[in-house]
């Protein structure tokens, strides 16, 4: 079956700063606020929501198509997608812009400053979809260029190719007609609770009054697991998985959606898959960053068998 992934390809760029933030902002000079931190340390990680996914499937044995817009600094994650045997059919590049990145600086208390440039993602990836049956694919609109989102569910929808809409971050920027034409015909809305709140405030409807635009609901907690809901069904509790240690949720909900797909490959039902999901979103937690874990396709069947059965 073909995997089709839109959404960022970015670089994360992280910072940790040895004193706290509120030790160098004063309160009452917040309107001319003028700080400077000097860091410890700076590293450059691979990530973005398409090829964060692209990354788990190829750890699971599944070839995807990612379509996003990359700079002309590609060159490292490049390599390290053709390592993974991640195919850059989709991939456009424009030359006069820098790839997408996020700027991330965290204090010891971990509170984080984040600023992030868009740079290639400003323009659309325009990756014209041709001869796909929709029998043997399946696709996954994550956060990306808008107007990307917007034109790809529109031809997954002339197509009856099956999609999950996954706004995420973009949740905020989208009016509400666009917010219902992207929930519409989808096959799974996912989100975390905070999206889901600001696509119910977005669309002023309840999650019933969703499901009847999709077909079902993921609603991702964290480390309390997630839930689906489906029209006239009891909402189905998922638990998580169990990872060895946690030392970064960062990329979970990625690897979770990773897992999602890699059960519709193979057949599985929505509670099947989602628990895929979970496993695989537990081996992202035990590495900082969003593609530092790994684990071959024996060792996923075995967390999924000891936390599911």
């Amino acid at each position: 079956m073909k995997i089709l992934i839109s959404g960022s390809v970015a670089y994360d760029r992280i910072m940790d700063f040895p004193g706290k933030f509120a030790d160098h902002i004063l309160p009452d000079k917040i309107h001319i606020l003028n700080v400077s931190f000097l860091l410890d340390s700076v590293t450059e990680k691979f990530g973005g929501t398409a090829g964060n996914i692209a990354y788990n499937l190829a750890l699971l044995e599944e070839k995807a198509t990612i379509f996003a817009t990359v700079g002309r600094d590609f060159g490292p994650y490049e390599n390290w997608m053709r390592k993974h045997g991640i195919t850059m059919d989709g991939i456009r590049k424009i030359e006069d812009e820098l790839t997408a990145s996020a700027y991330i600086t965290t204090d010891k208390s971990d509170n984080q400053i984040t600023g992030f440039n868009p740079g290639a993602m400003k323009h659309q990836a325009n990756y014209q979809i041709k001869d796909r049956k929709a029998e043997d694919t399946i696709a996954i609109i994550s956060p990306g260029n808008m107007e990307d989102m917007l034109s790809y569910s529109r031809t997954y929808k002339e197509n009856s190719i099956p999609f999950i809409f996954d706004p995420g971050q973009q949740a905020p920027i989208f009016s509400r007609d666009q917010m219902l034409e992207l929930v519409s015909g989808s096959s799974i809305l996912i989100a975390n609770d905070y999206e889901l709140q600001l696509i119910e405030e977005t669309t002023s409807f309840t999650k019933n009054e969703l499901l009847d635009y999709t077909s079902s609901i993921i609603v991702t907690l964290g480390e309390k697991g997630s839930i689906i809901y489906r029209k006239d069904q009891e909402p189905k509790n998922i638990s998580p998985a169990k990872a060895r240690e946690v030392k970064d949720p960062t990329g979970a909900g990625d690897s979770y959606r990773a897992g999602l797909l890699k059960g519709f490959v193979l057949g599985r039902e929505l509670t099947d898959a989602a628990r895929m999901g979970a496993a695989c979103a537990s081996f992202a937690v035990e590495c900082y960053g969003t593609q530092e874990h790994s684990f071959t396709l024996e060792e996923f069947q075995k967390r999924y068998q000891a936390n599911f059965g």
